[in-house]
């Protein structure tokens, strides 16, 4: 259930829901499916449940294209979001973000999400930019229309020369790297937290590594 009675789709029913002053959207990248649940690819979903977790909000929920839950953090209202599209149709999940009263993708929009050009274990958020070869963004920025959203790319390790990136994503992580990344998982959900609460830069200056 979304919080606050905020929702992302209303199915067309009634316009606009009325919504608190903030509200902040985290969506965590992934593919559905357990045979999805320890690859590289869906990291991001790793993220939003720790942050789910850490700030007790409830189960996340089936919602059209989408898993959601949510809760606040402070004075900020925050919606989680786990498309249950396929990677590289994740913006189908989020082409109806602007039924919540004055979000702005800018400033309200945070995607988490594998970066395959990173070494296991960075950390970068940034405020916008390209997709980087990732079809999740890709999908996102197309539906939105912009570029101009946060993201937090994590680490999940190059792939070696000769190897296919769809090849390399889709497959789990070797045990030692899995766990750079679990034992991140805390510090990652106080990233998002610092996001949610200060905005990207804050995020950057205190997470990046």
């Amino acid at each position: 259930m979304s919080p606050a009675g905020t929702r992302i789709d209303d199915g067309g029913q009634s316009g606009r829901h009325a919504a608190p002053s903030r509200v902040r959207v985290v969506v965590g990248l992934g593919n559905p499916g357990p045979e999805y649940d320890d690859t590289r690819h869906n990291v991001g979903w790793w993220v939003v449940d720790r942050f789910a977790c850490d700030h007790d909000f409830g189960v996340f929920e089936r919602a059209p294209r989408r898993l959601e839950t949510g809760g606040t953090v402070g004075d900020t209202t925050v919606l989680l979001v786990k498309p249950r599209t396929y990677m590289n149709r994740s913006g189908l999940a989020l082409t109806t973000l602007w039924r919540i009263a004055g979000f702005e993708a800018v400033t309200d929009l945070l995607v988490v999400a594998d970066d395959a050009n990173l070494e296991v274990g960075r950390v970068r958020f940034r405020p916008g930019g390209g997709a980087g070869g990732h079809n999740g963004l890709k999908s996102i920025s197309a539906a939105l229309g912009t570029t101009d959203y946060a993201r937090l790319r994590i680490g999940v390790g190059t792939r070696p020369a000769g190897t296919d990136l769809s090849d390399w994503v889709l497959s789990p992580m070797p045990a030692e790297d899995e766990e750079v990344v679990t034992e991140l998982l805390p510090e990652l959900s106080r990233g998002v937290g610092a996001w949610v609460n200060d905005g990207i830069e804050a995020a950057m200056n205190g997470f990046n590594r």
